[in-house]
């Protein structure tokens, strides 16, 4: 089952990526679908690591901005992914980074919500609640 969850979040990264870099001419990619699961790979990684430590210690600008800095650690996370990965990820500067995390967050919040995301355990959530 986590496999599963993972396999379709790399599977979702990688989607999301590919049309980003598709979409905005300041994020290349190299168009290979072995280069672009490694990249969705690394993506993964580096929000499952480097993402809460980054969020906890800008805690204070997230409150003060209702949020909206959550934006800018998603631009800094997609940098450090590129920076991980080489040439197979250009991202031309801040600016396409934050407008690729802006579009690549609402790709995985449709996709999520079309293909049902997490169910088991969002059934296991609800149902602990009610007791």
């Amino acid at each position: 089952m986590v496999l599963r969850n993972f396999l379709i979040r790399l599977v979702i990264n990688a989607f999301a990526i590919t049309l980003t870099a598709t979409l905005l001419p300041g994020i290349q990619i190299t168009n290979d679908f072995v280069t672009v699961l490694l990249i969705a790979l690394v993506f993964g990684i580096v929000n499952a690591i480097v993402k809460p430590f980054l969020i906890l210690l800008t805690c204070p600008a997230v409150l003060l901005t209702f949020g909206l800095f959550i934006l800018v650690i998603n631009a800094l996370m997609l940098m450090l992914t590129a920076s991980i990965v080489g040439e197979a990820f250009i991202i031309d500067g801040f600016g396409w980074a934050l407008l690729g995390g802006i579009i690549m967050g609402l790709i995985s919040i449709l996709i999520d919500s079309i293909i049902g995301g997490d169910d088991d355990n969002r059934r296991s959530e609800i149902h602990i609640e009610r007791f």
